[in-house]
């Protein structure tokens, strides 16, 4: 590990290594997912509740192989790596696979192919015995019940087999990292009913698989259990597999174990997700697109000791992620304000409080991203605890005052003023390097992060003729989020009875917003550059990261209208959403992960900025671009991002291979882009319901929001498109709630 040239014992800042990833002799893509194979091409089907998660081929296999996802995973370690049905030797035919609406649930029905005697002669017809394979995660756990049932009208004897195995591998080494060293994994522990397979890390930690089935198979060994099913006619039989990550107590009964287990995890999802506001249309292609947004969010929040809490996305995401959650929190927070409550109050406890180089902390900055598997434990990647993300701070202040505004809730903040402050002194102090005024980052070794932004590919910071920026790296958006950041602090010292201390932190914004002014914005471009480098020259790139300026209402108004000009470009905007990186641009590559793709969350973000400035129409056009996107994709999910290329007539947008789905802030931008569009506000204090010159896309005559909370109060409201006006109707209302329209 290189240590940083002042030194860490020093009490100052210190600075960490500025160089770009080729600088500092590192391999700029060793954290890179590869893309030896496509999650869009596998369309997998995905599970998950707490800290596990299932990934799924749409028969309910998990096929081992190399480049594959697939299997059962528990903080961050893959418990089972295959697992493979097969019927009388042979693979079943696929009828059909999907999830249940709200995804407790996965469905796969299957059928048997012909099956052949040794002499090829048939002896079952297809399609005449079928499979129905229903399973679902509850603590740490997945059952499955599968049902086998005979159309034929004759008897059959048949063989059924699941084959199974795991390796124990930690997520990093999924995803493409090589160890030269691993643990020891243990012989497996086969009995009557159950496998018991086992590994221990080097890390000093034994993690355990248990397969138990009911009935007892017939024939069962270290990989493979065999049951023979005797099938009358228009008979039925019943086989229950219950996957364990980790010992389990034991009960006398499977079956009662499973279906307790489904009503708890459907009465659980059902609490939380009642929380939220409900949204129905005159669409009803779009109301399942948002029944699937709110079922996807929901499904990657995770119950803390703190709160709900989402982790980023399936499958190379689902932990903890600050940037991740504090935005998905800002998406929702007008649905579902207990979710910011959760991110809040876990981001806090686990705010960093001393320097510590491998993991980029520094006094008062908010988590990156926290690991809980082996390579982490034993420092083969630096992210157990990591804070290599720039914009987490300021996000997390901002958060904690739009929280306040929506909730009015005085009694967290005070509670939580403390890392507030402290997050606001890192802004000043660690998080800008040279007392410029500006944030800027740099790794503390070469093991981090090379660019920490949200855009954190080892290429995705470069100037104009196509140079990777040196740093450390002032990026626009950053400066943005640390504008919004003052302001909030503004804000809550205000509601806390400290004008004193608000106005101080107004001044700093207003301050910020003249510099930034002068020092972002490119006449040339007609837009903000994408970063200011360690020599203060600026990245002239129309990227964007532009629109996040206007996101917090960093840009003065002039610069505002340019810049919206500028984004919806068909140069940027390629019909589906506005690219990260506008065609043209040095590097621009509509296929690459941050030069030209397509992020539905920072999309949402955009258009949350297009409305802050009176830009409805631009807001409603990216709105119905994302819209159209994802009635092309499987469930209707939109994904973590998709390629750049230009929308077409009559075909669907094209897709990025790795592509996590779903991700916690994609399947939250739908949801962010209604309230864009309706220029929707929320006053806690107040108990205020505003609409501010809202517009709805040509696709949606009547928006119906129920159960939209506010203050101690709630109010069902429609909303209908009549002509270029939208009408507000308040259909119900308890409490005393205010709803006002500003036309």
């Amino acid at each position: 590990m290189n240590r940083s040239d002042d030194g860490m014992d020093a009490p100052a800042t210190p600075r960490g290594a500025d160089a770009t990833t080729e600088e500092a002799g590192a391999n700029p893509e060793r954290f890179a997912i590869p893309a030896a194979a496509s999650l869009h091409e596998r369309r997998p089907r995905t599970l998950k509740h707490g800290d596990t998660f299932a990934v799924f081929d749409h028969s309910g296999d998990a096929i081992a192989g190399p480049g594959s996802p697939e299997g059962i995973y528990h903080r961050d370690t893959r418990h089972l790596s295959h697992l493979h049905l097969t019927l009388g030797g042979a693979r079943p035919i696929l009828l059909s696979s999907s999830l249940r609406d709200d995804n407790i649930a996965l469905i796969c029905d299957l059928s048997n192919p012909d099956l052949s005697d040794e002499h090829g002669t048939t002896v079952l017809s297809n399609d005449l015995i079928h499979i129905r394979r229903v399973r679902f995660l509850w603590q740490g756990a997945m059952y499955e019940r599968l049902t086998v049932g005979n159309y034929d009208s004759v008897a059959h004897s048949l063989s059924l087999e699941l084959y199974f195995e795991s390796d124990f591998a930690d997520l990093f080494e999924v995803r493409g990292s090589k160890r030269e060293r691993r643990g020891t994994l243990h012989e497996p522990t086969v009995e009557a009913d159950r496998v018991r397979l086992a590994y221990d890390g080097l890390d000093g930690v034994h993690r355990a698989t248990v397969i138990r089935f009911e009935p007892e198979p017939h024939s069962i060994a270290a990989n493979r259990a065999q049951f023979r099913l005797d099938l009358e006619p228009r008979s039925r039989k019943t086989l229950i597999v219950r996957i364990s990550c980790g010992e389990v107590a034991e009960g006398a009964s499977l079956r009662r174990e499973l279906i307790r287990a489904y009503r708890s995890a459907r009465r659980s999802l059902r609490d939380s997700s009642s929380r939220a506001a409900s949204i129905l249309s005159s669409n009803e292609v779009f109301n399942r697109s948002a029944q699937r947004s709110v079922a996807d969010t929901y499904m990657l929040v995770t119950e803390t000791p703190y709160g709900p809490y989402p982790y980023a996305g399936i499958p190379w995401f689902s932990t903890v992620f600050g940037r991740d959650a504090l935005i998905t929190a800002l998406e929702t927070l007008w649905l579902d304000p207990e979710i910011a409550r959760g991110v809040l109050r876990y981001l806090a406890v686990h705010q960093a409080r001393e320097f510590d180089p491998v993991a980029d902390a520094e006094p008062g900055k908010i988590l990156h991203e926290v690991r809980q598997g082996e390579m982490a434990e034993l420092g083969e990647v630096p992210f157990r605890h990591y804070y290599g993300s720039i914009d987490s701070t300021p996000l997390f202040v901002m958060t904690a005052g739009a929280y306040l505004e929506r909730t009015g809730d005085t009694a967290l903040l005070e509670t939580l003023w403390p890392n507030i402050e402290a997050a606001l002194n890192w802004i000043e102090r660690h998080g800008d390097r040279d007392g410029d005024g500006y944030v800027e980052y740099g790794r503390h070794t070469d093991e981090g992060l090379a660019n920490q932004g949200w855009k954190d590919s080892h290429d995705s910071i470069f100037h104009g003729d196509g140079a990777l920026a040196v740093g450390p790296i002032a990026l626009a958006e950053v400066q943005a989020y640390v504008y919004g950041a003052w302001q909030a602090a503004g804000s809550i010292l205000s509601s806390l009875g400290d004008v004193e201390g608000a106005a101080v932190y107004r001044t700093k914004a207003e301050a910020l917003r003249d510099r930034f002014d002068r020092d972002y914005f490119d006449e040339e471009l007609g837009t903000y550059v994408l970063a200011l480098d360690g020599r203060k020259q600026p990245c002239r790139v129309r990227s964007s990261n532009a629109g996040h300026v206007l996101f917090t209402g960093l840009a003065f108004p002039e610069r505002a209208a340019q810049t919206a000009r500028t984004l919806m470009e068909p140069a940027s905007f390629s019909g589906w959403g506005i690219r990260t990186i506008a065609a043209g641009q040095p590097r621009y590559n509509p296929m690459s992960y941050h030069n030209g793709s397509i992020w539905p969350h920072e999309n949402a973000i955009i258009a949350a900025g297009l409305s802050r400035y009176g830009f409805r129409k631009e807001a409603t056009a990216v709105f119905e671009g994302l819209f159209a996107a994802s009635t092309y994709v499987d469930l209707r999910r939109l994904p973590e991002l998709f390629c750049g290329f230009a929308r077409r007539p009559a075909q669907g947008p094209t897709f990025y291979p790795v592509s996590c789905i779903p991700q916690a802030w994609a399947a939250a931008a739908p949801l962010f882009l209604i309230q864009s569009s309706l220029g929707l506000s929320l006053d806690g204090a107040a108990g205020q319901i505003a609409f501010d010159e809202p517009h709805l896309p040509e696709f949606l005559d009547d928006v119906l929001l129920r159960n939209l909370t506010v203050g101690e109060g709630r109010a069902d409201i429609m909303l209908h498109r009549s002509g270029n006006k939208v009408l507000v109707d308040v259909r119900k209302r308890e409490g005393d709630v205010r709803v006002i329209t500003r036309v």
